[in-house]
Protein backbone atom coordinates (compact mmCIF):
# COMPACT_ATOMS: atom_id res chain seq x y z
CA UNK A 1 0.00 0.00 0.00
CA UNK A 2 1.21 3.35 -0.80
CA UNK A 3 1.52 5.90 1.85
CA UNK A 4 0.17 8.69 -0.68
CA UNK A 5 -3.39 8.62 -1.91
CA UNK A 6 -3.46 12.33 -3.76
CA UNK A 7 -7.62 12.47 -1.86
CA UNK A 8 -6.54 15.13 -0.10
CA UNK A 9 -4.58 17.74 -2.37
CA UNK A 10 -7.13 19.57 -2.91
CA UNK A 11 -7.36 20.78 0.74
CA UNK A 12 -9.73 18.03 2.42
CA UNK A 13 -9.56 14.88 4.36
CA UNK A 14 -11.61 11.71 5.32
CA UNK A 15 -12.93 11.21 8.63
CA UNK A 16 -13.63 7.72 10.19
CA UNK A 17 -17.13 6.75 8.85
CA UNK A 18 -15.82 8.21 5.26
CA UNK A 19 -17.63 12.41 5.40
CA UNK A 20 -14.75 14.70 3.14
CA UNK A 21 -13.76 17.47 5.11
CA UNK A 22 -11.65 20.51 5.03
CA UNK A 23 -8.09 20.08 6.50
CA UNK A 24 -8.75 23.07 8.68
CA UNK A 25 -11.51 21.56 10.27
CA UNK A 26 -12.35 22.24 14.06
CA UNK A 27 -12.34 18.28 13.89
CA UNK A 28 -9.54 17.75 12.04
CA UNK A 29 -7.55 20.41 13.92
CA UNK A 30 -8.13 18.83 17.57
CA UNK A 31 -7.11 15.19 16.60
CA UNK A 32 -4.03 17.07 15.08
CA UNK A 33 -3.24 18.41 17.79
CA UNK A 34 -3.44 15.24 19.62
CA UNK A 35 -1.25 13.24 17.04
CA UNK A 36 1.33 16.27 17.79
CA UNK A 37 1.05 15.71 21.57
CA UNK A 38 1.60 11.99 20.93
CA UNK A 39 4.61 12.93 18.70
CA UNK A 40 5.93 15.40 21.60
CA UNK A 41 5.30 12.40 24.16
CA UNK A 42 7.42 10.45 22.13
CA UNK A 43 10.25 12.84 22.24
CA UNK A 44 10.35 12.87 25.95
CA UNK A 45 10.29 9.62 26.12
CA UNK A 46 13.73 9.18 24.23
CA UNK A 47 15.01 11.96 27.10
CA UNK A 48 13.58 9.84 29.83
CA UNK A 49 15.35 6.90 28.32
CA UNK A 50 18.69 8.70 28.02
CA UNK A 51 18.72 10.10 31.30
CA UNK A 52 17.66 6.53 32.66
CA UNK A 53 14.33 7.24 33.71
CA UNK A 54 12.66 3.94 32.80
CA UNK A 55 9.74 3.81 35.41
CA UNK A 56 8.57 7.29 33.83
CA UNK A 57 9.43 6.54 29.85
CA UNK A 58 7.03 2.87 30.29
CA UNK A 59 3.99 4.71 31.79
CA UNK A 60 4.21 7.05 28.71
CA UNK A 61 3.98 4.79 26.38
CA UNK A 62 0.73 3.66 27.87
CA UNK A 63 -0.44 7.08 27.64
CA UNK A 64 0.40 7.39 23.76
CA UNK A 65 -1.32 4.25 23.21
CA UNK A 66 -4.46 5.61 25.29
CA UNK A 67 -3.68 9.59 23.04
CA UNK A 68 -4.23 7.14 19.71
CA UNK A 69 -7.86 6.23 21.46
CA UNK A 70 -8.57 9.77 21.59
CA UNK A 71 -7.23 10.47 18.51
CA UNK A 72 -9.50 7.84 17.07
CA UNK A 73 -13.20 8.84 18.87
CA UNK A 74 -11.95 12.52 17.44
CA UNK A 75 -11.62 11.75 13.92
CA UNK A 76 -15.37 9.60 13.93
CA UNK A 77 -18.30 11.80 14.23
CA UNK A 78 -20.52 9.78 16.77
CA UNK A 79 -24.11 9.06 14.85
CA UNK A 80 -26.10 11.60 16.73
CA UNK A 81 -23.54 14.27 15.03
CA UNK A 82 -23.76 12.31 11.51
CA UNK A 83 -21.25 10.04 11.53
CA UNK A 84 -21.96 6.10 11.49
CA UNK A 85 -21.81 3.79 14.20
CA UNK A 86 -18.48 2.30 13.67
CA UNK A 87 -17.71 -0.34 15.93
CA UNK A 88 -13.97 -0.10 15.52
CA UNK A 89 -13.05 2.81 17.60
CA UNK A 90 -12.13 1.89 20.75
CA UNK A 91 -13.23 3.87 24.14
CA UNK A 92 -10.48 5.36 26.74
CA UNK A 93 -10.61 2.39 29.01
CA UNK A 94 -12.82 3.11 32.45
CA UNK A 95 -9.93 4.50 34.63
CA UNK A 96 -7.57 6.00 32.76
CA UNK A 97 -8.11 9.57 34.24
CA UNK A 98 -7.50 8.06 37.84
CA UNK A 99 -4.82 6.27 36.30
CA UNK A 100 -3.39 9.62 36.19
CA UNK A 101 -4.18 10.62 39.20
CA UNK A 102 -2.69 8.35 41.10
CA UNK A 103 0.24 8.95 38.91
CA UNK A 104 0.36 11.85 39.92
CA UNK A 105 -0.21 11.15 43.35
CA UNK A 106 3.14 8.60 43.57
CA UNK A 107 5.12 11.32 41.51
CA UNK A 108 4.54 13.69 44.51
CA UNK A 109 5.69 12.00 47.00
CA UNK A 110 8.83 12.18 45.94
CA UNK A 111 9.10 15.72 45.59
CA UNK A 112 9.20 19.10 47.74
CA UNK A 113 5.77 20.63 47.61
CA UNK A 114 6.18 23.73 45.23
CA UNK A 115 5.84 26.63 46.83
CA UNK A 116 6.51 29.24 43.53
CA UNK A 117 5.91 28.57 39.83
CA UNK A 118 8.50 27.16 37.93
CA UNK A 119 9.75 27.97 34.18
CA UNK A 120 10.32 25.30 31.89
CA UNK A 121 13.67 23.63 31.81
CA UNK A 122 16.41 22.31 33.57
CA UNK A 123 17.07 18.75 32.96
CA UNK A 124 16.87 17.74 28.65
CA UNK A 125 13.26 15.28 29.88
CA UNK A 126 12.12 17.66 32.00
CA UNK A 127 12.36 20.40 29.13
CA UNK A 128 10.40 17.73 26.79
CA UNK A 129 8.12 17.12 29.60
CA UNK A 130 7.38 20.54 29.76
CA UNK A 131 7.00 21.17 26.27
CA UNK A 132 4.67 18.53 26.07
CA UNK A 133 2.60 19.83 28.43
CA UNK A 134 1.99 22.80 26.52
CA UNK A 135 1.11 21.11 23.44
CA UNK A 136 -1.59 18.99 25.56
CA UNK A 137 -2.96 22.13 26.83
CA UNK A 138 -3.38 23.37 23.11
CA UNK A 139 -4.94 19.88 22.37
CA UNK A 140 -7.31 20.27 25.24
CA UNK A 141 -8.09 23.68 23.86
CA UNK A 142 -8.87 22.66 20.45
CA UNK A 143 -10.75 19.72 21.85
CA UNK A 144 -13.03 22.30 23.96
CA UNK A 145 -13.74 24.00 20.53
CA UNK A 146 -14.89 20.94 18.96
CA UNK A 147 -17.04 20.12 22.27
CA UNK A 148 -18.97 23.08 21.06
CA UNK A 149 -19.65 21.64 18.23
CA UNK A 150 -19.65 17.90 18.62
CA UNK A 151 -21.15 15.00 21.31
CA UNK A 152 -17.65 13.83 22.81
CA UNK A 153 -18.78 13.15 26.58
CA UNK A 154 -16.27 14.33 29.08
CA UNK A 155 -14.14 11.38 29.48
CA UNK A 156 -11.24 13.05 26.64
CA UNK A 157 -11.35 16.56 28.25
CA UNK A 158 -10.81 15.26 31.79
CA UNK A 159 -8.57 12.94 30.71
CA UNK A 160 -6.07 15.58 28.71
CA UNK A 161 -6.75 17.62 31.39
CA UNK A 162 -5.06 15.56 33.95
CA UNK A 163 -2.39 14.90 31.68
CA UNK A 164 -1.34 18.02 31.81
CA UNK A 165 -0.86 17.97 35.29
CA UNK A 166 0.86 14.62 35.08
CA UNK A 167 2.82 16.24 32.36
CA UNK A 168 3.97 19.08 35.21
CA UNK A 169 4.61 17.12 37.42
CA UNK A 170 7.01 14.77 35.91
CA UNK A 171 9.06 17.22 34.51
CA UNK A 172 9.63 18.17 38.29
CA UNK A 173 10.41 14.93 38.91
CA UNK A 174 13.12 14.50 35.69
CA UNK A 175 14.65 17.42 37.63
CA UNK A 176 14.84 16.30 40.77
CA UNK A 177 16.31 12.57 39.86
CA UNK A 178 18.74 14.53 37.41
CA UNK A 179 19.70 16.20 41.29
CA UNK A 180 19.01 19.51 38.67
CA UNK A 181 16.52 21.95 40.36
CA UNK A 182 13.41 23.68 39.13
CA UNK A 183 13.90 27.10 37.73
CA UNK A 184 11.57 29.26 39.87
CA UNK A 185 9.96 32.48 38.61
CA UNK A 186 11.28 35.62 39.87
CA UNK A 187 9.14 37.86 38.54
CA UNK A 188 10.53 41.75 37.65
CA UNK A 189 10.37 44.13 40.18
CA UNK A 190 8.03 47.31 39.08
Amino acid sequence: MKIYTKTGDRGETGLFGGRRVPKDDVRVAAYGDVDELNSTLGLAIVALDVAGVADVSDGLRQVQADLFTVGANLATPRPEDGGRENAHVPVLAEGSVEALERWIDRAEEELEPLKTFVLPGGSPAASALHLARTVCRRAERSVVGLAREATLGDAILRYLNRLSDLLFTLARLANHRAGIPDVPWIPNPR
